[in-house]
C-alpha cells in the first residue's frame, strides 16, 4: 500500500498532496482581524491592571500551554514539565542577570543573560524529552511530572544557586532606547509580540515537512519508522522546539513579577498548564490562549468573589476543576470543540431552513 493511501500519515506537499486546511484564525477571517485590532489598541481601552494582570498574564500562560499543545496535539506526547522549563529559564535570568540578591546573581546585562537562559532551558527540556520519548502513555506523563517535582524540591532546598524557598527577588528588567520595557504599555506589547511569534511559528511548523512528519509519527510510528523516519529524533526535536517556547514564557514571567521562587514551579502549577491547554483545546494553537484567558479570569475574579463571601479564596480551584470537568465532558477538544460543534449546528440549521424555503 502506498503512503498516500494511509490517511493517518501525512504526505509531503511536493508529492502531490494538498496541505492541511488552514485552522482558525484564517488570514481572510474577519473575526481574526477584529481580535488582532482589539489586542493592538488594548492599551487605549484598558487600565494597567487589566493590561498586565489579565491580558499579559493570559498571553504568558498561553505561551506555556502552547508548548504543551504542540507536543500533545501534533506529537501525541503529554508533558507536565513545560512550566518547569519556563521556571528554569526564569531562574537562569535571575541567576545570570541582575537582582536584589547580589550574592547569587552574576550581574550580566539582560542581552547576555536572556540568551544564556533560553539556551540552558532549551537544553534542559530537550534532555528531559530524550528521557520521556523512551516511554509511552502514562509513563511519559509520570516521567515529566517527576522531573517537575524534582526541580521544585531542588530549588526549594538549594540556597547556593536558587536561594531556597525564598527565591530570587527584585530581578532587573530591560531598559534601553530610553524606554523602561517593564512599564505597563511597553511590556504588554513585548508580551503580545512574543505570543504572536510563538503562535505563528507553531502554525507554520505544523504545515512544514517536520510538522507533517511529526503528525505521522503521532498517528502511526511503526509505519513512519518503516518508511525511514527516525521516530525518536522527531520526538526529541519536538521537545526542543516546545522547550524553547516554554523558555520564552519563563523570561516574560520573571520580568512580569520581577521575582522567581519555588512556588512558581510547584507541581500544582505544572498541572494548571495542562488544564489550561485541555480547556482551550489541544488541536489548535489558539486553544491554549483561550484556556489561559478562562483560567486567569476565574483565578482573578472568582478569588475576589469567594473572599467577599467569607470563604477560603483557594476554593477558586474548585470552580476551575468543575469548569474543567464540564468542558471535557461536553467536548474532548475543549472550548474550540464546543465552538466548532455550535458552528456546525448553525450550518445544518441554515441548510435545513433553505431547503424548507425551496420546498415551500
Amino acid at each position: 500500500m502506498s503512503l498516500a493511501h494511509d490517511a493517518r500519515v501525512p504526505v509531503h506537499p511536493a508529492a502531490g498532496a494538498q496541505r492541511p486546511a488552514r485552522t482558525w484564525p484564517e488570514l481572510n477571517n474577519p473575526p481574526a482581524w477584529v481580535i488582532a485590532a482589539i489586542l493592538l489598541i488594548m492599551p487605549l481601552i484598558a487600565n494597567g491592571f487589566f493590561l498586565i494582570e489579565i491580558f499579559a498574564t493570559t498571553m504568558i500562560l498561553g505561551i506555556m500551554a502552547l508548548s504543551l499543545m504542540f507536543l500533545a496535539g501534533y506529537g501525541g506526547m503529554v508533558s507536565l514539565m513545560q512550566l518547569t522549563i519556563a521556571g528554569f529559564s526564569a531562574y537562569m535570568v535571575a541567576v545570570f542577570g541582575v537582582s536584589g540578591n547580589a550574592n547569587i546573581s552574576l550581574g550580566w546585562p539582560w542581552w547576555l543573560a536572556v540568551p544564556m537562559a533560553l539556551a540552558l532551558a532549551t537544553a534542559f527540556g530537550t534532555l528531559g524529552g530524550a528521557l520521556a520519548v523512551r516511554t509511552e502513555g502514562i509513563y511519559t506523563i509520570m516521567i515529566t511530572l517527576a522531573i517537575g517535582a524534582a526541580f521544585y524540591y531542588f530549588t526549594n532546598q538549594n540556597w547556593a544557586i536558587f536561594n531556597g524557598h525564598t527565591g530570587i527577588n527584585t530581578v532587573a528588567t530591560p531598559h534601553f532606547w530610553g524606554v523602561n520595557w517593564r512599564a505597563d504599555i511597553p511590556f504588554y506589547y513585548v508580551v503580545l509580540a512574543v505570543a504572536a511569534l510563538c503562535y505563528f511559528a507553531v502554525e507554520y511548523l505544523s504545515r512544514a515537512p517536520f510538522g507533517l512528519a511529526l503528525q505521522g509519527v503521532r498517528d502511526n510510528p511503526r509505519r513512519m519508522a518503516a518508511l525511514g523516519f527516525n521516530v525518536n529524533a522527531h520526538r526529541v526535536a519536538a521537545y526542543a522546539f516546545a522547550s524553547f517556547i516554554a523558555a520564552l514564557a519563563g523570561v516574560l514571567q520573571v520580568w512580569n513579577y520581577r521575582q522567581i521562587s519555588p512556588g512558581s514551579v510547584s507541581v500544582g502549577a505544572c498541572i494548571d498548564v495542562l488544564i489550561i491547554a485541555v480547556v482551550g483545546g489541544i488541536t489548535r494553537p489558539i486553544g491554549p490562549f483561550i484556556g489561559a484567558l478562562i483560567f486567569v479570569l476565574l483565578r482573578t475574579f472568582a478569588l475576589d468573589f469567594l473572599v467577599r463571601l467569607g470563604l477560603d479564596g483557594n476554593r477558586f480551584r474548585l470552580l476551575i476543576g468543575l469548569g474543567f470537568l464540564a468542558i471535557v465532558f461536553w467536548s474532548s477538544d475543549g472550548v474550540i470543540g464546543l465552538w466548532q460543534r455550535w458552528r456546525q449546528r448553525q450550518r445544518r440549521d441554515d441548510v435545513r431552513s433553505r431547503g424548507g424555503r425551496r420546498h415551500g
